[in-house]
């Protein structure tokens, strides 16, 4: 998985001059890299990190700072014409002490009894087939990393302390003792500075990981002493052989230092710590990486996502109702900009992917690069033409009350020609897709209302002209004859557009109407497409339910 260059693409002078322009995000910081070295030359091996707290499951958070990070090395390599050797480190940070219980896990009791002990000292609440709880999330973060093809390599905290990888370094974290405390505690209250030491001792006694201050510490000899909170007694210990571990803002910088980490990114929270982290790293003698502060998830309440909590979505949960491809486009998106990580943003995020998808072959190579699809596919994105866009399957379902593929496919190769399940796979999934989000999340809230007497005028109108129309009039004709009634009903009418002889134009009110009183929802895709794809017949069958009042005692 840690293969150095992991491009498949072949890169022409095409896309070396695209890259050179490129003002992608990706490629902007990429090129923090490539002047990092530009004046004293590449090492082996750039290494790219992304940290993850095994306190709690794997969230979007943490795939999220994965695919970007991948994005920035994919980015890299193009700038750097293949020729650079790079790696991502995927570090987790199993050794920190368990500091509560999450919330979203079973038997609590239990786990309550080991907090304050390293992640991979603390029993696997779920399973039992993981020799600890670090392990367990461990192997939870592996897991998804993995089915989304990410080429990286994955390090446990506990061995590369236990094993010595660490010792040089912390030694010279060591010997610059005084230097580090007096970074670290201007930033700390009066309280926590009384006990505050960059080394947090694992106590032989309770095995806990202690947050208690130094009484001594030896630089020649390789040791801190400190008081045993158990005991009362005085112990002297080495730093070295897995005896203690970093607090975290010390322990950043000690990686970044020992491992010669290049890029990095953060979340915004952590802006303050990237900068003493960066501190300390040199006064280590490293080079702080580089990286930006991406902007953090809100769940639906605005609230910031939380493993511990479980609030906002899951992997599995969008991957339950989305293709991994939706998910990835929505992490490429304004990585500065706080984002609602919930439900509703689903479908949005499934119909842009496919229209970058679709607009891609038809792109220079300026706007390829500028291309989300571009970034999330290593250059090569899919071949898919989608007949179909998601929110008009939603749409579909809605309306048919479709509860099974089948149903739904009547519609759609009726509506596009030759299109089957064997030859359009994509939109095959995107059909069972659409079908769970319905039933679970639209099926919930749907509101119809009753039409007033204007709005009943108004689609005795539309039902008299579809029944002049063909049965095969495309989604183009439908819509022209829609927006011929909107035009000549007043209430409908927006003197701020004007229609094609120069008259008034056409309100989104119109529209929004016809979504409430026929679908049931305020707003979906172009009607005369939905009508195209669900049928002539079809439609004045649920207009005339409308016109009854079946559908507002549904």
């Amino acid at each position: 998985m840690s293969t150095d260059n992991f491009m498949a693409e072949n890169l022409n002078q095409d896309v070396i001059d695209a890259a050179a322009q490129s003002r992608a995000w990706p490629f902007e910081e990429a090129r923090k890299i490539v002047k990092r070295y530009e004046k004293k030359g590449y090492p082996d091996t750039v290494m790219f990190e992304t940290g993850y707290g095994p306190s709690g499951l794997p969230h979007i958070g943490t795939f999220g700072e994965v695919a970007r990070t991948t994005m920035v090395r994919h980015a890299f390599h193009v700038l750097t014409e293949n020729k650079v050797k790079t790696k991502l480190l995927c570090f987790s940070d199993d050794m920190d002490g368990l500091r509560k219980v999450p919330e979203n896990v079973p038997n609590r009791a239990l786990m309550e009894t080991y907090v304050g002990k390293p992640l991979t000292q603390v029993p696997d609440p779920f399973t039992k087939d993981y020799p600890s709880f670090g392990a367990a999330n461990n192997a939870r973060l592996r897991a998804f990393l993995d089915r989304f093809g990410f080429n990286y390599e994955f390090a446990s905290a506990t061995d590369y302390y236990t094993s010595g990888r660490f010792d040089e370094t912390l030694l010279k974290m060591l010997a610059n003792y005084d230097k580090i405390m007096a970074v670290i505690i201007p930033t700390l209250g009066e309280e926590r500075r009384a006990t505050y030491s960059p080394f947090l001792p694992i106590s032989p006694v309770s095995g806990k990981v202690l947050q208690v201050p130094m009484i001594a510490h030896d630089a020649k000899k390789g040791t801190i002493t400190y008081i045993e909170p158990e005991t009362g007694e005085k112990i002297e210990t080495e730093i070295t052989g897995g005896k203690v571990k970093c607090q975290w803002k010390a322990d950043w910088a000690m990686r970044w230092t020992a491992l010669g980490i290049d890029y990095e990114m953060a979340g915004k929270d952590l802006i303050d710590s990237v900068a003493l982290s960066s501190k300390i790293c040199r006064i280590l003698g490293g080079t702080p990486p580089e990286g930006f502060n991406y902007e953090l998830f809100l769940d639906d309440k605005g609230q910031k996502i939380s493993k511990s909590k479980g609030n906002g979505l899951t992997i599995d949960e969008w991957l339950t109702y989305a293709p991994t491809s939706s998910l990835g486009l929505y992490m490429y998106q304004k990585p500065k900009t706080a984002k609602r990580l919930y439900f509703d943003v689903i479908p949005k995020a499934v119909d842009e992917y496919y229209s970058f998808l679709s607009a891609y072959p038809k792109q220079s190579w300026k706007d390829r690069l500028n291309n989300p699809v571009w970034h999330m596919h290593n250059g090569n994105p899919p071949e898919v033409d989608l007949p179909v866009p998601f929110a008009m399957l939603l749409n579909l379902v809605s309306a048919s009350n479709a509860e099974n593929a089948d149903v739904l496919w009547g519609f759609i190769s009726r509506y596009a020609k030759g299109a089957t399940p064997e030859n359009q796979p994509e939109l095959d999934s995107l059909v069972g897709f659409a079908i769970r989000y319905f039933n679970d999340f639209v099926k919930p809230t749907k509101k119809f209302r009753a039409p007033d007497a204007v709005e009943r005028e108004t689609l005795e109108k539309i039902d008299q002209t579809l029944a002049h129309l063909p049965a095969d009039a495309d989604a183009h004709t439908i819509q022209n004859a829609l927006l011929d009634i909107g035009r000549v009903t007043e209430r409908y009418q927006d003197h701020n557009k004007k229609s094609p002889d120069g008259g008034p134009g056409v309100s989104v009110s119109f529209f929004q109407m016809l979504y409430e009183v026929l679908i049931g929802q305020e707003r979906g895709p172009r009607f005369g497409s939905f009508i195209a794809l669900y049928g002539i017949d079809e439609t004045r069958a649920l207009i005339a339910d409308a016109l009854a009042g079946k559908l507002v005692n549904e």
